[in-house]
């Protein structure tokens, strides 16, 4: 009997997720290559987790998924930085970031990951921040905050980004995008009139590159979670701060003595060889095994969306009316499914049936 409980107290640990990355090529149509992260303690059962979308530059362009891990959000993770929430990294193949496309690889992650849809976020850099703004400009009733560094855009009209609560950051010596890029698009804002959820941030003598470091930033995220798609009149966070002081500790408070996460490939396949210097000096435990098994388990948990009962676990601050706007249900459709009132009160720990 104290063999079997000593078994069971050492498997214990195995049953907690831990962080995965997983590669999915040619699984959307009409849409991108793309990197799907999963932080620790993430429950399939769940839907509480925010989405960062990261959009990377024109230097990581192609068809090597590796090359978007070069820096960024991903990067960042690899490195320690702690983010509590489900990252999708689409690859560019070339040429400038479709909306369209975009959105298609995300539909197809919130389909079969549990995420609280009200919490999308959006950031990206260089030609990413072009997708960045071209992306919140497409879809602001979609995007909770975005972060748009040393970008631009090519847009004719700018006024449906005053819904979303954006923040636009430039160096002053940049060369590759001229500062001006984003001060023009600040400037057509101002001409469709509220810029209130607008923050715009010009860092004094920082070039392109330099802006890099605000991905690994434990402020870049803070800033970003502060925001809900559903907050009363979506008012911008103007507490967190990012200066050029902030960003020249970019690379404190890291752990970079542990292996942080897995890496798999998601069409069950061994995952694509790390070729570059870059992702070889990466702190990455890389498995070759259980791809196929991993694929199943995506599988079966979009049927288990589709088709299966979702519960949530009410937490402290919950009521049923905010629970009904995370599932973008009602309040009588959850009483319904849960047998309840609309005057019940909700305990902690309880598990409520949403869908």
């Amino acid at each position: 009997m104290k063999k079997i409980l000593l078994l069971l107290l050492l498997c214990i640990p195995l049953i907690v997720p831990a962080q995965q990355l997983v590669s999915y090529t040619n699984r959307v149509s009409n849409g991108y290559n793309f990197w799907v992260y999963t932080p620790s303690g993430y429950d399939s059962t769940v839907a509480d987790k925010p989405i960062v979308l990261f959009l990377h530059g024109q230097s990581l362009c192609g068809s090597d998924l590796n090359r978007v891990r070069r820096y960024g959000t991903l990067d960042a993770l690899n490195m320690g930085r702690q983010i509590d929430a489900v990252v999708v990294a689409p690859q560019n193949p070339g040429g400038s970031w479709n909306p369209q496309r975009i959105m298609s690889v995300l539909e197809w992650v919130e389909a079969r990951y549990a995420v609280d849809t009200n919490r999308l976020y959006v950031l990206g850099m260089s030609l990413g921040g072009y997708g960045t703004i071209h992306f919140v400009a497409a879809y602001p009733d979609k995007v909770a905050a975005a972060m748009a560094l040393c970008g631009g855009s090519n847009l004719s009209d700018h006024c449906s980004l005053c819904q979303v609560p954006l923040w636009i950051m430039h160096g002053t010596a940049d060369k590759a995008i001229s500062f001006s890029q984003s001060q023009k698009i600040v400037n057509a804002m101002k001409a469709c009139g509220d810029t209130s959820r607008l923050r715009f941030t010009k860092l004094p003598g920082q070039s392109h590159s330099a802006l890099a470091k605000i991905f690994y930033l434990e402020e870049t995220y803070q800033w970003l979670f502060a925001h809900r798609l559903n907050d009363t009149n979506r008012p911008v966070n103007k507490e967190v701060d990012i200066t050029v002081a902030t960003m020249s500790k970019a690379y404190t408070n890291i752990d970079r003595s542990t292996q942080h996460f897995t890496v798999s490939n998601g069409n069950g396949n061994a995952p694509a060889a790390q070729t570059d210097t870059t992702a070889q000096a990466t702190n990455v435990n890389v498995q070759n095994a259980n791809n196929q098994t991993i694929a199943q388990q995506n599988n079966t948990q979009h049927n288990r969306s589709t088709s299966s009962p979702q519960y949530y676990k009410v937490r402290k601050g919950d009521t049923l009316s905010s629970i009904a706007r995370k599932y973008h249900t009602t309040v009588s459709k959850l009483c319904k499914l849960n047998k309840i009132k609309e005057t019940t009160i909700l305990q902690i720990g309880r598990k409520l049936r949403v869908k």
